[in-house]
């Protein structure tokens, strides 16, 4: 499936992983794919999420607030416990903080994907055929995300206030406009 993806696609798909590592997720869910759709530059997904008014940062931000992976910095500040003063004691006593050796080295491997993840690439493949489209653009990506109820990117489309035929008309008008770039 994936020699069928257009640029934005590939792009978006490698931006899906930044975004889940950067969550500080051990896989790519849907909402990483959403998130890498909406980030790729000139991307058909971009660009038709600004035809609804809205930003990838609008994105971004929803994504971070539903992740469930991602370490709340401020969560041990709120029951009295400092991290810095917890950092500073460590490292006096041994040298290295145990904080430090449960962080793992960035990996340059890919993550696995999440079923919502699969099911999104799979469904997007379906909007492709259904449009009689020999290659999915980040367009289709968003299709699958608007049409998956059951994901965290779903949630993010709806706390956005875009519907499904309203960005199906942005994605359809969008390629009107002509492609994001080369397949």
């Amino acid at each position: 499936m994936h020699e069928r993806f257009t640029t934005d696609a590939r792009e978006a798909v490698i931006r899906a992983q930044e975004a889940a590592r950067t969550a500080g997720s051990d896989h790519v869910g849907a909402e990483h794919l959403l998130v890498g759709a909406v980030t790729t530059p000139d991307s058909v997904a971009a660009r038709s999420l600004s035809r609804l008014g809205l930003r990838p940062g609008d994105v971004v931000v929803l994504v971070r607030h539903l992740s469930t992976h991602a370490f709340d910095a401020e969560a041990p500040a709120s029951v009295g416990v400092d991290l810095d003063a917890v950092r500073a004691q460590t490292e006096a006593t041994s040298g290295r903080t145990s904080l430090d050796s449960t962080r793992t080295p960035p990996r340059r491997t890919s993550l696995p994907l999440d079923a919502t993840a699969k099911q999104t690439l799979e469904v997007a493949l379906r909007e492709a055929q259904r449009f009689k489209q020999r290659h999915i653009d980040s367009g289709h990506l968003l299709f699958a995300c608007a049409r998956l109820e059951d994901t965290r990117a779903h949630q993010v489309l709806t706390r956005l206030g875009v519907s499904p035929q309203g960005l199906r008309q942005a994605v359809i008008a969008t390629w009107a406009d002509g492609p994001a770039g080369p397949t």
